[in-house]
């Protein structure tokens, strides 16, 4: 449980792991995916009715054209959408946002059944990749491209989550925000060399001779005439 708890939490880095572009973008479409998957409960609002267009009293004319155009025209999208998930690594985190924005213009078109689809997609994309690693499950990673199942399990297992979150950004952000100042965090260790005690500038004490006292000197023993 415990590393279940570590993945997330570094799953959920990994998100906001981001330049400050394309975190503003990730927020904007996460509110906007939140606020539409939520409306399922209330009504289930197509994905423009949504935008606080009316709210704010702007005119609603372009909104119901392109309400219009897209009717009959981007079911398709789910499809894509799905596959774009599949598309996202740690690396690489836009296509899960382009993909959500491609299952909204779908869901303009076949309502919420269009993030089904994408899942389906995403599942059968999944599941034919990992038929394909099977051949790969003794290969060498030396000298040529393989596909090994371990890894594309965790690659598919990061896409599915990275995606998933992508509705979840806007409020974690704002709760972390909220919060922050009122939490307390460990000291972190300074990266650098461990600290080490500076060797000492005394000179080491004089072995004491056999049979003397410490603090002793010798005297010298004078030297031997050669007999000739």
């Amino acid at each position: 449980m415990k590393e279940k708890r570590r993945e997330l939490a570094r799953l959920c880095r990994i998100a906001v792991d981001r330049p400050k572009w394309q975190l503003g973008f990730a927020v904007v479409v996460s509110a906007w995916s939140l606020v539409w998957v939520v409306g399922q409960a209330f009504g289930a609002p197509s994905p423009l009715e949504v935008l606080p267009v009316r709210w704010a009293g702007l005119p609603t004319g372009w909104l119901d054209a392109t309400r219009s155009w897209f009717d009959g025209r981007t079911g398709f999208l789910a499809v894509v959408g799905g596959l774009l998930w599949a598309m996202t690594s740690p690396g690489g985190q836009s296509p899960a946002l382009v993909g959500w924005l491609a299952v909204m213009a779908a869901a303009e078109d076949v309502g919420y059944v269009a993030v089904r689809w994408a899942l389906l997609a995403l599942a059968v994309f999944l599941a034919v990749m990992g038929l394909v690693s099977l051949t790969g499950r003794r290969a060498f990673v030396v000298d040529r491209v393989a596909v090994i199942p371990r890894d594309v399990a965790r690659a598919g297992a990061t896409a599915v989550a990275l995606s998933a979150v992508v509705p979840l950004v806007a409020p974690g952000l704002a709760l972390v925000r909220l919060v922050g100042p009122y939490v307390t965090r460990p000291p972190r260790r300074r990266p650098g060399a461990p600290i080490v005690g500076a060797a000492s500038t005394e000179r080491p004490p004089a072995a004491v001779p056999a049979g003397g006292t410490p603090g002793e000197l010798q005297e010298p023993v004078p030297a031997q005439r050669r007999s000739r």
